[in-house]
């Protein structure tokens, strides 16, 4: 084992107080000295070992005699460190640990020499520079075509909607055809019979706006009819009645909304003129154009019409004889009116807008803006 000496000052270990430390004299360096008094000067290379030695006494000749009378012979890992699953040890013995500082102070489990010579570093790898020339070989040759990239579309500017409204073309079906052709005929046969008598048939229903009621018989002429004086109106999906503004968004809620005006039934249509009544529609869009279904059944091509210009869009139907629907739908893109048409056949009327340029509608109609929602809220009230 390593024996630490140094010679004591010849003043001793004692000082009085007062005198200078510049008058002590210097100490002397220390010096690492083996078991045989020789400085040890080498450092040892071997993994886990880090001791100093001599030369001299890692001699073959001296080497049995370390290696069985001096426990601080070279004391070594041949193996490798393994890491693995956080377990840390060596590849030549079994112990492992999950401490770093625990794997370092794992004892050897090989003795031997001591190895002054330090272990040489991972050779890295060689990164080769081609020249330009070799870089021109190895590229494929072809003949190169510069292509263009598109021009970016440029945003369409919101036209005006003060313009002039212009209809658009109405198509009707072989199948609307035929059904109003069988109602004709029908409805003529009925219109014979109620000229002749005025007596209103059990099970007529009422006239008015949001009445259910039909008549049962003489007691249903004193009944009090409860119905909207106003007309539907259905905006950025809410629906409601412009009598009483309850609005929902649910058409099932909407049809059950009582009335808020109390009167009598009218059962007969003679001076009743049409009836505006709400209808089901729903829309959707692809990549070049938008299309509203409105579902009303046998409607009628002569007395319906669809009036738009680029961003207003008006809907008049007529349908079953004696229903209306009317919608007004100030539209969130802009659409080519000349390109837009409308489809009716004897279940729904599709409405199909060209779209003025290929992008996506956040929704169909343009939202309010606040001071727009505060105009109608005062003409309201």
């Amino acid at each position: 084992m390593a024996v630490l000496r140094h010679r004591r000052g010849l003043w001793g270990n004692r000082c009085w107080r007062g005198e200078l430390d510049a008058h002590r004299p210097a100490a002397p360096a220390l010096r690492l000295l083996g078991p045989l008094g020789t400085e040890m000067a080498l450092l040892c290379y071997n993994r886990g070992c880090g001791q100093r030695f001599d030369a001299e006494s890692n001699s073959d000749a001296v080497f049995f005699f370390l290696l069985c009378f001096w426990p601080d012979a070279c004391t070594y890992h041949p193996g490798v460190p393994v890491f693995h699953d956080a377990l840390k040890g060596w590849s030549c013995c079994r112990r492992r640990t999950t401490d770093f500082s625990d794997f370092l102070s794992i004892v050897g489990c090989t003795k031997g020499r001591h190895n002054s010579e330090k272990p040489p570093e991972p050779v890295k790898p060689e990164v080769k520079t081609t020249e330009k020339k070799e870089l021109s070989e190895l590229k494929p040759k072809f003949q190169e075509h510069i292509i263009q990239a598109p021009k970016p579309v440029e945003a369409i500017k919101r036209p005006s909607p003060d313009e002039p409204m212009t209809n658009l073309e109405l198509k009707v079906s072989a199948s609307l055809k035929q059904a109003l052709d069988k109602l004709k005929l029908s409805s003529g046969n009925e219109k014979n019979k109620e000229e002749d008598s005025d007596e209103i048939k059990i099970g007529t229903s009422c006239k008015n706006g949001g009445c259910t009621k039909t008549y049962q018989g003489l007691q249903s002429l004193e009944e009090v009819c409860v119905y909207h004086s106003g007309v539907p109106i259905f905006h950025e999906g809410m629906k409601y009645w412009s009598c009483c503004r309850r609005k929902t968004s649910d058409f099932n809620t909407f049809l059950a909304q009582e009335g808020c005006t109390r009167g009598k039934h009218m059962w007969t249509a003679k001076d009743a003129g049409k009836k505006v009544v709400p209808c089901r529609h729903d829309w959707h869009q692809t990549g070049s154009q938008v299309t509203i279904s409105v579902y009303a059944k046998n409607s009628l091509p002569e007395l319906s019409q669809v009036v738009a210009n680029s961003t207003l869009l008006n809907v008049h139907i007529v349908f079953e004889g004696e229903k209306e629907f009317h919608q007004n739908v100030k539209l969130w893109g802009v659409i080519d009116v000349k390109r837009s048409y409308v489809t009716m056949t004897a279940t729904k009327i599709e409405i199909t807008m060209r779209k003025a340029e290929p992008m996506q509608w956040a929704s169909l109609e343009l939202p309010a803006t606040k001071n727009q929602e505060k105009q109608k809220e005062d003409k309201t009230e």
